[in-house]
């Protein structure tokens, strides 16, 4: 949806890096390198986003550091736009219709950076969750969002106070 919208892959990826987690920061190398990128085109959509005030920039040291701009009027629905965009919302959705008792759900590894790497990994904490219903939403997943999920479950052993984590890749 965001890269029909935005024809700039350059600048859909920055967007995803920034908005995606609001402590998400770079500078222009470390842009250049992650993205595999010249500086200049990181630099010409760096300026545009930073002109527009979706992002804000501050000098530290020598470098000059990128932020997503929480202020900005526009912020919540880009930020909502890019969960979209990677289908975040669509995971949390499916996952809590029929989870169970579900107390937290976290995204980690590279989408909690903002690196759209094609793999999200996403931590369900909860005392009793239904395991088996997240082995039957791997199609159902995959097919909507079209991305790789993998699902770390976190539950409490029953009397045992022990925590243990399973894995589920889909």
């Amino acid at each position: 949806m965001l890269d029909t919208l935005i024809t700039s892959k350059t600048r859909v990826r920055l967007l995803v890096k920034f908005f995606m987690n609001v402590a998400n920061e770079g500078y222009l190398r470390g842009l250049a390198e992650e993205f595999n990128e010249s500086t200049n085109a990181i630099r010409k959509e760096l300026n545009h986003l930073t002109e527009a005030g979706y992002l804000e920039k501050e000098a530290i040291q020598n470098k000059i550091t990128y932020k997503a701009n929480s202020r900005h009027p526009l912020f919540d629905i880009l930020q909502k736009m890019v969960r979209q965009h990677l289908g975040l919302d669509a995971i949390v959705e499916m996952i809590l219709d029929r989870m169970g008792d579900v107390q937290k759900v976290m995204v980690i590894g590279d989408y909690a950076k903002g690196k759209d790497s094609g793999i999200i990994e996403v931590v369900i904490v909860g005392a009793a969750l239904n395991t088996d219903y997240i082995d039957q939403l791997a199609g159902k997943i995959e097919q909507e969002i079209g991305r790789k999920v993998v699902f770390y479950v976190k539950g409490k052993f029953e009397g045992a106070g022990m925590t243990v984590y399973a894995k589920v890749s889909m």
